[in-house]
């Protein structure tokens, strides 16, 4: 707690906070030192109310988080509230409409005039000259490159501000009454001593309450600080959707033994490898269920695209779509292990409410192996199926996917490309490395469509992972381009017709649009992503909603993740022993739980209900595919 001194813009409200405070600046000399626990800005308060079922209580709302307040008097209450509907009157809220200007990199230029004049008076050679003057526009590039990231993180940040001054200022003028005030942008809520919930961000400030006394039994009496001494604030906001993950692999139980995977895969050139049986070192410990929801780490761009077709801005949509669908292939640099081959009818669910999306995939079918996955977010669904074909040709081993993925809008607006062919190298000899390369089209239904050539990388390639394309409308003109590596950030320029001056960094006169995240610390054999990191977790009550066809219940898989490799390599082995029953089964009829074939163009649609299912724990019909293997089950 600050002291604060007696002075004409200092009013302290209620009887025992002024006793205290005298007590405290009588004994100044030798009280102990309180540390600040939170402090409340007057300019950012948007509203508040009273409690109706305490008298004593009342709430103020900010722009990030709604703090609960108890006085020790009804009366001091009432003087509180009308303290705070003074200051609403001398703060009141500024828009930020028109009042903020930003000069964007590409107006700032500079002229090397003076500075070569000057270098010639000295008497310095026309060759050296130049040299200086590269020297000179060369850095000014790379801070036109710095400049360009700030303008966009500010311009990003202020569209994110006038879209919450837009919410509250829309909140308060629908149906507010006897002065109760609804929040609709607060994250975090602030209950007692160190006691914190989480509100909706769509709640009235009634369901606030009623949250509140659900959340707090009579035996758990919230305590409450005098108002002028505490405004407690949460470090970090929990609730109900906030999930805890993990940041690292467990530690391996034991010491790794290298195998050759020439000795492996050398009697397979030409061949399929996903029927070739390789040992567990070979593998990651995630499954290719797993693997498919890694393409959705960057779900942010298409909740972004959601926005700007909803805002009319239909080309900045394609273009976030075009950014989403090479933001995938980033997690697979480094990547050089083999994500396990699901057994049929295997099933992964990844439900992340701090990304707005639930996701679910499926194995199909065995022969041959396709993969059907269905996801749901802010304002659209992703759903797709492939299959994977790989085969060895001795030095690489390409990977050709086959199949469909559409991305459809609430306004009905669809997107459909398919993944391009993705090649490892050095199989035998040299430094094992990854490449993707070919030409994805984007297609949309409505305005515009999108295509990207995915270049191959070769030997002599100092520029490696390059991505180029371009945004064309109905009508087959080009209005934007793209341009970027897969494994690092796309940025793009909108074709306007005005000639621009190259420049040494192409980025310096174009936007970004998506820019990878960093890799965590400590890094593994595997390479995994932060994100991959946390698939195959089991976090705090998950595994009793899981079905028993989930990859997390794989029992190999968690060996291997733990470390313990002999136990994941006999596993593996059983496991594959019962493998060899898919074929059979699907020549008996068997058929996909969660998807359904289309007779028209063979794709598999998701029939709904898991999550339903998941509700209510109802997993009768999903078999226990991991369990033991007998001979009545084979029959």
């Amino acid at each position: 707690m600050n002291l604060l001194p007696r002075a004409e813009d200092v009013r302290l409200i209620g009887d025992i906070s002024t006793d205290r405070l005298s007590r405290m600046n009588s004994c100044s000399g030798r009280r102990k030192q309180h540390k600040t626990v939170g402090i409340v800005h007057l300019k950012q308060i948007s509203s508040f109310r009273e409690s109706k079922s305490d008298d004593r209580k009342f709430y103020i709302f900010t722009a990030t988080k709604t703090l609960h307040l108890r006085t020790d008097s009804k009366n001091d209450r009432a003087t509180w509230l009308q303290a705070l509907a003074t200051t609403r009157c001398l703060f009141p809220l500024r828009s930020l409409n028109g009042n903020l200007s930003l000069i964007s990199p590409r107006e700032l230029s500079i002229s090397t005039e003076r500075l070569k004049k000057r270098l010639l008076e000295e008497g310095m050679s026309e060759n050296l000259v130049k040299d200086c003057e590269q020297i000179v526009l060369s850095e000014f590039s790379e801070m036109q490159g710095q400049l360009r990231l700030l303008h966009q993180e500010r311009t990003d940040l202020l569209d994110a501000l006038r879209q919450l001054e837009t919410a509250n200022l829309e909140a308060e003028a629908s149906g507010i009454q006897d002065n109760v005030y609804q929040l609709t942008k607060h994250e975090f809520s602030s209950l007692g001593r160190g006691k914190y919930s989480e509100c909706s961000t769509t709640a009235s400030s009634d369901d606030i309450e009623k949250q509140e006394f659900e959340d707090v039994s009579e035996e758990d009496e919230p305590s409450f600080h005098d108002t002028v001494e505490y405004f407690t604030e949460p470090d970090v906001g929990s609730g109900c959707k906030h999930i805890k993950r993990r940041t690292k692999l467990p530690d391996p139980v034991e010491k790794e033994k290298g195998v050759s995977l020439w000795s492996m895969i050398k009697d397979n050139v030409g061949k399929d490898l996903t029927r070739v049986c390789l040992p567990v070192y070979f593998n990651e410990p995630i499954s290719s269920l797993q693997k498919c929801f890694e393409d959705l780490e960057y779900s942010y761009l298409l909740d972004r695209a959601y926005e700007y077709g909803k805002s009319g801005n239909n080309l900045l949509r394609a273009l976030n779509v075009a950014a989403f669908a090479v933001s995938g292939y980033a997690s697979t640099e480094g990547r050089h292990c083999k994500p396990f081959n699901p057994l049929l009818g295997e099933t992964y669910e990844a439900d992340y409410p701090e990304k707005g999306i639930r996701f679910f995939s499926e194995k199909v079918s065995h022969h041959p192996t396709i993969i059907a996955c269905h996801c749901e977010g802010k304002g659209w669904k992703f759903w797709g199926d492939t299959n994977l074909r790989s085969k060895f040709w001795g030095r690489s081993i390409q990977v050709e996917p086959s199949g469909v993925l559409t991305l459809e809008f609430d306004d009905g607006e669809m997107f459909q490309w398919s993944k391009v062919t993705t090649t490892i190298y050095n199989i035998i000899l040299g430094k094992l490395y990854c490449d993707h390369h070919g030409v994805m089209e984007i297609r949309g239904n409505r305005q515009y469509s999108c295509t990207l050539k995915f270049k191959e990388q070769s030997i002599l390639d100092r520029n490696p992972h390059q991505v180029n394309g371009f945004v064309e409308d109905i009508s087959g003109k080009k209005t934007a381009t793209i341009f970027g590596k897969w494994d690092d950030s796309i940025y793009y320029t909108v074709m306007d017709g005005i000639s621009k001056t190259k420049v040494g960094d192409p980025t310096v006169n174009a936007s970004l649009l998506w820019k990878r995240t960093k890799p965590p610390p400590n890094l593994t054999r595997y390479n995994l992503t932060s994100f991959a990191i946390t698939l195959n977790e089991l976090t705090l009550g998950l595994k009793e909603k899981l079905p028993p066809t989930d990859s997390r219940l794989r029992p190999d898989q968690r060996h291997l993740e733990n470390g313990e490799y002999e136990k994941a390599n006999a596993e593996k082995q059983r496991l594959e022993r019962r493998q060899r029953m898919s074929r059979k089964l699907q020549e008996s009829g068997w058929r996909p739980r969660w998807f359904e074939r289309r007779e028209e163009d063979g794709t598999y649609e998701y029939r709904g209900g898991y999550w339903e299912a998941r509700e209510g724990r109802s997993w009768v019909d999903c078999p226990d595919i991991f369990g033991e293997f007998t001979e009545e089950l084979s029959s």
